[in-house]
């Protein structure tokens, strides 16, 4: 079973750790920025999506790193048996998606939604090139019968 892990936030002005387990980061502990001096300095937060609800996720405020860490810990401990493996591989796989969509953008490719398209669905369920008036033609009619009948109601 993974443990939990900490890794330096990569932001420099503000003091902070990600909170993983094993690959996926389940959370955050970090400085809190424009409070009060005699406030809690320290947030944390623990949850992840997609895989969990909103409703899930935990999160609170302490005055120190270390108190933020122990509470955090806790909370992660009530977590965890309530998360069914499903919602890991549901992150892992949301997570590929995001790099297999980023790749193609930083190749310059455009993805499969962005491209232009002449494939229509004809209101009696057939697709249908648009661009082809062979194949158009029948359900044209069948879109402007639609459309007409519409207008009627």
């Amino acid at each position: 079973m993974p443990t939990l892990t900490r890794r330096r936030n990569d932001d420099p002005h503000r003091e902070g750790w990600r909170v993983f387990y094993g690959d996926i980061q389940v959370g955050a502990i970090g400085k809190r920025a424009g409070v009060p001096i005699h406030a809690d300095q320290w947030a944390w937060q623990c949850g992840f999506y997609p895989g969990l609800h909103p409703g899930q996720h935990q999160n609170g405020t302490a005055k120190s790193f270390e108190q933020g860490r122990t509470a955090f810990e806790e909370a992660w401990r009530k977590l965890l048996p309530r998360i069914p493996p499903s919602a890991f591989d549901e992150y892992r796989h949301d997570r590929e998606a995001r790099a297999e969509i980023a790749a193609k953008r930083e190749r310059g490719e455009k993805l499969p939604s962005e491209l232009p398209s002449s494939i229509m669905r004809c209101v009696c369920g057939v697709k249908f090139d648009s661009h082809r008036p062979d194949e158009s033609l029948p359900h044209r009619r069948h879109i402007y019968a639609a459309q007409s009948a519409d207008r009627n109601q």
